[in-house]
């Protein structure tokens, strides 16, 4: 596609993504200040240029297509380089001033990043802060997220990565669980107890367990899994089960003797274990606003090391 026509084509793409993101014609044209009906005539424009149908219309919903999807995610990448190429030459590159979007895993944003949020608003008032729970798989640049916190030990090479700590899985369970069901000395005796696990994917239920050269991938069961680690930690310290936890999760009712390490001798290894550290784009100028924030949480979160 020419130049020309590609320029021709980027504010329909834009008020494309804005249809999508507002889910309705309805509430978007109230946004851009226009009409639905051209709104829709828009999208029948672009879906002609681009020669893909975008959106199933019903009379309840708009299901955006697979072939729609694909254009979205990539008009997005569109949208967050043009934003980009805006701060440059505007004073909120260099000041701390602007919207910054982070993402993080639910437990983390709760346990650990919840208590520096406020400070930082409060040192920096000129930032309007979006964080969001994330605890799948999230793109950056097409969830348009500035930053996002990981805890793992396979961190995306296409992002530029902070490390700011380590994370280890801790097995725990109730003074009550353990006298009723007796404390496992081995983990192949984790079958033979009820556990709780995350039911994220399929491996989920199976838990590996290192201590020097031995090594054991155990089946677990039970009669609960969630994929919330406070409803985990209600269930555990009510005797449900044995589960896993993140140490920062689990440290206060350790030390409230709500719950007891299980098999504190063996390391547990998952996909949720490993490093704390923060993702963001490769960018060649960074605003201050995210170069502000990584610094400020960098310092704050050094005691986990």
């Amino acid at each position: 596609m020419k130049n020309t026509k590609l320029i021709a084509l980027l504010p329909d793409l834009a008020s494309f993504i804005l249809i999508v993101d507002e889910g309705s014609f309805t509430a978007a044209a109230k946004l851009l200040d226009v009409t639905p009906s051209a709104l829709s005539k828009l999208v029948t424009r672009l879906e002609s240029s681009l020669s893909v149908k975008l959106f199933e219309r019903t009379t309840r919903k708009l299901i955006i297509t697979r072939a729609g999807q694909q254009v979205y995610d990539q008009a997005m990448v569109m949208v967050n380089a043009a934003k980009q190429a805006v701060e440059i030459s505007t004073s909120d590159h260099q000041e701390m001033t602007g919207a910054l979007t982070v993402a993080a895993p639910e437990a983390f944003l709760n346990s650990v990043l919840q208590p520096h949020v406020v400070p930082f608003l409060k040192k920096y008032p000129e930032i309007q802060l979006k964080l969001r729970a994330a605890d799948g798989e999230i793109d950056l640049i097409r969830d348009g997220i500035d930053v996002a916190f990981k805890l793992t030990d396979k961190p995306d090479e296409n992002l530029v990565l902070r490390e700011v700590s380590k994370t280890n899985l801790v097995l725990c369970a109730s003074p009550e669980y353990i006298e009723q069901r007796g404390m496992p000395t081995h983990p192949t005796q984790l079958e033979q107890h009820d556990c709780l696990y995350l039911a994220e994917t399929d491996r989920d239920h199976i838990w590996d367990f290192f201590k020097e050269d031995e090594y054991h991938s155990v089946p677990v069961s039970g009669r609960y899994a969630v994929n919330h680690s406070q409803m985990r930690l209600t269930g555990v310290k009510n005797a449900l089960g044995i589960g896993i936890f993140h140490d920062f999760v689990i440290a206060d009712a350790i030390a409230a003797k709500h719950v007891v390490p299980v098999l504190p001798d063996w390391t547990i290894k998952s996909n949720y274990h490993g490093a704390i550290a923060m993702q963001y784009p490769q960018t060649k100028y960074m605003p201050a606003r995210l170069r502000g924030f990584i610094d400020y949480m960098t310092e704050q979160l050094s005691h986990l090391k």
